[in-house]
């Protein structure tokens, strides 16, 4: 049997230069099956699969908030948490140009532009997550202690 290829992506290369603690899982990737199947292939707890959403705010200025795979984001919470009148998902095409990676395979780390980053509170309290590493069908798994030490980013109470 062939040994599998990994890719190795922009958020694969940041991990390992922030010397994270982080392991690599891969599943088949379903167009827009999100964080219910990429679960349910795993064995996982969507709650502990962590989505990273890049959206903007009313004067489209780009962000990323990290949001358990199970909840939603609470967009006016989330504005008024940020100080701003309004927020909303990007384009997918928007989110290429900010991120460096396609929608399905967005990951917080290694992404092309500087983002201000927004975390879900609670996701702080789980003791493993899974989180996107940079292609679709590709997860880091890792304590959420190390995407908060590498990341630091800022915590809201947005989830719905």
């Amino acid at each position: 049997m062939a040994k599998e290829k990994i890719p190795s992506t922009p958020a694969v290369l940041a991990l390992k230069k922030s010397a994270a603690i982080f392991t690599l899982h891969t599943y088949a990737y379903e167009e827009h099956g999100g964080t219910r199947v990429s679960s349910q292939k795993l064995g996982v707890d969507e709650h502990s699969v962590i989505k990273t959403l890049v959206m903007e705010d009313e004067n489209a200025n780009p962000f990323i908030i990290l949001m358990h795979g199970d909840r939603e984001v609470s967009t006016k919470a989330l504005a008024r948490a940020m100080g701003v009148k309004s927020v909303k998902p990007c384009t997918p095409e928007t989110a290429h140009r900010h991120t460096g990676y396609f929608v399905g395979g967005t990951s917080p780390f290694g992404i092309k532009k500087r983002l201000n980053l927004y975390m879900e509170k609670t996701i702080s309290d789980l003791p493993e997550i899974l989180i996107n590493a940079g292609s679709r069908g590709l997860l880091a798994r890792m304590p959420s202690a190390e995407l908060v030490r590498i990341l630091s980013p800022v915590e809201v109470s947005v989830a719905i």
